[in-house]
């Protein structure tokens, strides 16, 4: 009891005194600034296939890479103009999570569109512009498929291509981008010749997850 006394005194002398120090009060703002600092600082540019490596990455847990959000059919040329739609999608992500510090950029096509090499630098560059100061880039092609399966979105050899051109534009100093490897869907995990079923949009979750965490 004494002891007890003894404490209640101290406390209420610290207190009239002003020597201690009030807790900090928890805003929401500061809760939604340790959530964009603790997790998704790793964006992404790309089509319906970038939407199936990021729906898969959440399934299985990734916590790094953004979760899908809405790209389905913006290939590179949607990528292109700085001031387009799919930049102010990106935008309302980057203000949703904080800018990324890292990007995936991921080269998408339709087989009429086709794609350049200078349209790749101008993702690049664009992908620049929106993300935070400093930020890593990392360039893939769309997935590639074992058993000689083609996407007839992207055409014959059309993800072989994307790859070719991730891998230059990786290979070019003057760009500083990084490529991670190549996304590989298998047999059994196409749902409709070129999107992942199910369990291939895990199987791309994981694969992700190996690259990036």
């Amino acid at each position: 009891m004494q002891l007890t006394l003894a404490i209640a005194g101290t406390l209420s002398t610290l207190l009239l005194s002003g020597t201690t120090t009030a807790s900090p009060v928890f805003t929401e703002k500061d809760a939604m600034i340790q959530e964009r600092q603790s997790a998704r600082t790793l964006g992404f540019i790309g089509c319906s296939m970038a939407e199936n490596v990021a729906q898969g990455y959440v399934a299985v847990g990734g916590q790094r890479l953004w979760g899908p959000y809405g790209t389905s059919g913006m290939v590179v040329q949607s990528w292109t103009n700085t001031n387009s739609n799919s930049w102010r999608l990106f935008d309302q992500q980057a203000a949703r999570h904080g800018k990324p510090s890292a990007v995936w950029v991921q080269i998408c096509i339709f087989a009429q569109q086709g794609v350049t090499y200078d349209e790749v630098k101008r993702l690049i560059a664009n992908t620049r512009e929106h993300a935070a100061p400093g930020a890593e880039i990392y360039i893939t092609g769309q997935p590639v498929y074992e058993g000689g399966n083609t996407c007839f979105l992207a055409g014959s050899n059309g993800p072989e291509l994307t790859e070719s051109l991730a891998k230059r534009a990786a290979q070019d100093p003057e760009l500083n981008v990084k490529y991670p490897g190549q996304f590989v869907l298998k047999r059994g995990e196409v749902a409709d010749g070129c999107h992942a079923n199910t369990a291939g949009q895990q199987s791309l979750g994981r694969q992700a997850l190996a690259y990036w965490g």
